[in-house]
């Protein structure tokens, strides 16, 4: 059983930050491309970052210069450093990852249950 669980969120008031963590957990053999993603209210689920197994990186308009994702591999676990947050950064941020499990040949995506952030003043 592949777990993500994501930590990190809250109430930041505008220009602030917060650092959202979320960790893999389970019988895995491998993990390849991970990333966050975001809901917010009325609206469909968008990327904001993603992270190859090597280490690229790819980012959504909105958040580049703001928001840097990192993984730690020995830990199974990436991050998202998120600066000078917005009152439209306001959503529920969820962790994605490729994960190989064993005993089947096609990795497949697993989801975290999501973390609410809030920017307002």
């Amino acid at each position: 059983q592949v777990q993500l669980v994501e930590s990190g969120g809250g109430l930041v008031q505008p220009g602030g930050s917060l650092r959202l963590s979320c960790v893999v957990s389970g019988s895995i053999v491998s993990i390849n491309a991970m990333g966050w993603y975001r809901q917010a209210p009325g609206k469909e689920r968008e990327l904001v970052a993603s992270i190859t197994g090597g280490g690229r990186t790819n980012y959504a308009d909105p958040v580049k210069g703001r928001f840097t994702i990192s993984r730690d591999n020995a830990k199974n676990t990436v991050y998202l450093q998120m600066n000078s947050l917005k009152p439209e950064d306001t959503a529920v941020y969820y962790c994605n990852a490729n994960i190989h499990i064993p005993w089947v040949i096609q990795a497949q995506d697993y989801w975290g249950q999501g973390t609410q952030v809030a920017v307002s003043s």
